[in-house]
């Protein structure tokens, strides 16, 4: 392995696969300090206020004259003005369709429509102040085992009262429940609500075109009594959902009725080129089977959108696209932040220095598929195939907005290390380097590392989808072994709190 990868041709940098002293020879340069793994090597002089490219694209502006084999960081790259990044770059609209083949998992067929990877009971709070009962109700049913049922899952939120009832927080949240019981993943759910509360349950359900039935029960705290006579009923409703998705079984199911949400956290300078761009193959092998890959994390992709931009399915769809971008420019400086205020204290610490260098790598997990759709956050997609939905760069609340616009998979690569998992989705743990895979074995699935020795990424790709292939119809993720993913519930909040 070479102790330095220069990812472009027309790259200023090139990444150091370990720690390296002063006066190593990278590339052709030698080091003028010492440099840890995954940070980046000036390869020859750059002036300062002159643009800085890696994976062959601007990550940022010099803040200083930086000499070649000078260590590129925080104290020399900054990340200059958006328009100064991508450009020329955002190219006109194209989009190739990849040639289809055939995949299926076993499944849970579901009446509505798709099929569930899991057949979980959940049960759903439509305000905080239902909380307690909903985790009250749910812990009768901790540590038991019930034939075809994987789990019995509370999902509590800090919400739901104190809004207005219009506009983007209250319908945020409404879209986010209702995608959460509308979820495949789910045998049976069970909504609990005080009574009194703006997210009317009945009202949310009618707009949202969910009609309460065996798989679908509803509960209100004050009509029930108050809180003991609310788990009581609770308890009973629950058992009776259990009993009805306990003939639930699996069949063959086409890889179509998959959706895989794409997920990053705790990237490092690893990320873009091992496990993102293995996830990416493995996101172009779902969609080849008529399946729908999610991408999400709107500030994590500012700096790079050009690279979606150019695959969008139509016009309409790259207008879309843009306008997101620019509701998060807005919402940022209308809150005294800035995009580039993203990469945290680990993501830095691991190699990365602007939002532009940690958007790069992050699109890579959207592999080369054209963009059919943009949607909300847990806005469920009309199209198939590669879908970018719109939402923070929070993990979980991502995570959160993807499970309730349909996604029965979720695929989660890291470099600095993620103890993420979700209900009822199963998420699939991705490393980007060697040393994360050892000391986090517990978490991690796949060790995407390889691919700094030689591996194609076409073959960890396929080995991600094989893999997915698997957890869909039943095998277990690392996440879901450590009983992780009810606390992990964050719907975006959004709007004034009255």
């Amino acid at each position: 392995m070479s102790h330095a990868l220069q990812l472009s041709p027309s790259d200023d940098v090139a990444v150091l696969t370990l720690p390296l002293e002063a006066g190593a020879q990278i590339c052709g340069v030698a080091l003028r300090q010492p440099v840890p793994a995954a940070h980046k090597v000036a390869l020859h002089a750059i002036p300062a206020g002159g643009v800085v490219r890696k994976y062959g694209h601007p990550i940022g502006i010099a803040s200083q004259p930086i000499a070649a084999g000078e260590h590129v960081h925080s104290h020399n790259l900054i990340v200059g003005t958006h328009d100064a990044a991508i450009g020329q770059e955002s190219g006109s609209v194209h989009a190739a369709d990849l040639a289809p083949i055939s995949a299926s998992f076993d499944g849970y067929r579901r009446e509505g429509g798709g099929a569930g990877t899991r057949n979980a009971i959940g049960i759903i709070a439509s305000v905080n102040c239902s909380a307690t009962v909903v985790r009250r109700i749910a812990r009768n049913f901790e540590d038991r085992v019930f034939p075809n049922v994987d789990t019995v899952a509370p999902f509590t939120h800090g919400s739901g009262c104190g809004m207005s009832k219009a506009g983007e927080g209250f319908e945020t949240l409404e879209r986010t429940l209702a995608g959460y019981a509308r979820n495949p993943n789910f045998g049976g759910v069970l909504v609990i609500g005080l009574g009194c509360e703006v997210a009317q349950i009945d009202e949310m359900l009618d707009r949202q075109g969910l009609l309460p039935g065996p798989r679908l029960r509803t509960l209100g705290i004050q009509d029930s009594g108050g809180t003991a006579q609310a788990i009581a009923a609770g308890i009973r409703i629950v058992e009776e959902l259990i009993e009805q998705a306990g003939g639930d079984r699996r069949s063959t199911c086409s890889a179509a009725d998959l959706v895989l949400g794409l997920q990053c956290g705790g990237s490092d300078g690893w990320s873009g080129v091992t496990a993102n761009p293995a996830l990416g193959v493995a996101s172009d092998l779902l969609v080849r089977a008529g399946g729908t890959a999610i991408l999400s994390e709107t500030p994590e992709i500012y700096g790079a959108e050009h690279l979606l931009l150019a695959r969008a399915r139509t016009a309409d769809v790259q207008r879309a696209l843009q306008g997101r971008i620019a509701w998060w420019e807005d919402y940022a400086a209308r809150n005294g932040a800035d995009l580039d205020n993203n990469p945290s204290p680990g993501n830095k610490a691991g190699g990365l220095t602007t939002i532009f260098e940690k958007s790069l790598g992050a699109v890579a997990k959207a592999g080369s598929s054209p963009l059919n759709e943009v949607v909300l956050y847990a806005e469920r997609p009309k199209a198939r195939g590669l879908i970018f939905m719109d939402s923070p760069g929070y993990d979980p609340c991502s995570a959160t907005g993807q499970i309730a616009s349909g996604a029965n998979l979720l695929a989660f690569t890291t470099g600095r290390g993620s103890v993420f998992g979700a209900q009822p989705t199963p998420c699939l743990k991705l490393a980007s380097n060697a040393a994360l895979a050892r000391s986090m074995a517990d978490d991690i699935d796949i060790d995407c590392s390889p691919v700094l020795d030689g591996m194609p990424l076409e073959e960890i790709g396929a080995t991600i989808f094989k893999t997915l292939l698997a957890v869909a119809s039943g095998q277990p993720t690392k996440s879901e072994a450590l009983g992780i993913g009810d606390f992990e519930f964050v719907p975006w909040q959004l709007g004034a709190w009255l």
